[in-house]
């Protein structure tokens, strides 16, 4: 009786994790499909965001029954192609920042699933070993730093940014001493100004904008100032579904990507933006429970990296929207257009629900 009644307890909570992405899913889908109605027309991406959750879908259902412990066996080769993949970028990228490879109508971005790989590689890893080790917070850095560095260089701050997040949260969980913190804080004070040189033109640009939005408000700094114009337009509780102003007539740049939240914003108004947000605390706080229910010291570690990558897209997409963080081109995840990073976030709940299912509990 007691095996049976936790069998159903488990059930729930993986339907119900699974039940909150979609449920995010289908409301990135409406955004997208408000947004393709403007004055310059974006159904395409709309239409492919709908593919993207099909193979989603999919996904979840081959993959319903299967045991994350097997991505233990399996992390260190996806991690080698992981760095073939971002070396490639660097040298046949496609794109501005040459973030994208080329596959027909699909752009494929290994920086997504980067992100991923190195929560399954340092997982593994710091769950047989002691990080307050000298050697070991090496390594540890190591694992990090290669990737962290290859996709800086393409540039993608936002995406390099994570990989820090990812980093902090996982050896937080492990028992990082505070003396090895404050020691990687000096660190990277010390190598800020390197970063700053290496950093290109625009990116340099995007936070001097960020500190001075009225720096250059018609060109590096109309991008923040359209965004908060975008928000506040929507009052209290919006123009109204596919009422969008700022949307329809254009204004609002990369309104399917980076700005989606300014959409949610001016068509739903302050109250549609509480409600979205709850929703979304809601999902983290699913992911929290998860990391403190589970005694499987792996699993614990990459439930952490998973909310620590959701989180920090979330917390950083809505910063740079309201022009608290500087534009760093972060999509909201399971909102935004995107197939690398929709197929990443379904990727990440079905190991959630893995974790749920197969982890054992305290």
């Amino acid at each position: 009786m007691k095996q049976k009644l936790k069998y159903l307890m488990n059930s729930f909570k993986e339907k119900n994790i699974i039940f909150l992405s979609y449920l995010l899913i289908f409301i990135g889908i409406c955004i997208l499909f408000s947004a393709s109605k403007g004055v310059i027309t974006k159904e395409s991406f709309f239409i492919k965001q709908i593919l993207w959750a099909i193979i989603g879908s999919i996904l979840v259902y081959v993959f319903r029954n299967w045991n994350y412990r097997s991505l233990e066996k399996f992390g260190y080769l996806f991690y080698f192609i992981i760095l073939i993949l971002l070396s490639i970028v660097l040298i046949k990228g496609e794109g501005r920042a040459s973030r994208w490879i080329g596959l027909g109508w699909f752009y494929f971005q290994p920086s997504e699933f980067a992100k991923l790989v190195v929560i399954l590689v340092l997982s593994s890893f710091l769950s047989k070993r002691d990080i307050r080790k000298f050697p070991v917070l090496l390594v540890s850095l190591i694992i990090v730093g290669i990737p962290f560095l290859l996709v800086f260089k393409q540039p993608n701050l936002g995406t390099a940014i994570i990989f820090i997040l990812i980093f902090l949260g996982i050896s937080y969980i492990a028992g990082i001493t505070r003396k090895q913190l404050i020691g990687l804080f000096l660190l990277a004070i010390i190598s800020s100004p390197l970063i700053w040189m290496i950093m290109k033109d625009y990116q340099k640009e995007r936070i001097l904008t960020f500190l001075n939005p009225m720096r250059d408000p018609l060109g590096k700094g109309y991008n923040l100032l359209q965004s908060k114009i975008t928000i506040g337009s929507g009052g209290l509780i919006g123009k109204g579904f596919m009422k969008g102003t700022q949307t329809k007539l254009a204004f609002l740049p990369e309104y399917h990507t980076d700005f989606i939240f300014c959409v949610i914003a001016e068509e739903f108004g302050f109250l549609g933006v509480i409600i979205f947000t709850l929703l979304y605390y809601y999902f983290l706080s699913k992911i929290v429970e998860i990391i403190y229910i589970r005694k499987d010291i792996f699993g614990k570690f990459v439930a952490t990296g998973i909310f620590v990558m959701f989180a920090g897209h979330f917390l950083i997409n809505l910063g740079m929207t309201l022009g608290i963080f500087p534009i760093v081109g972060i999509p909201l995840p399971f909102i935004s257009y995107g197939g690398s990073s929709l197929i990443v976030s379904i990727l990440s709940v079905i190991i959630l629900s893995s974790i749920e299912k197969h982890s054992t509990l305290f």
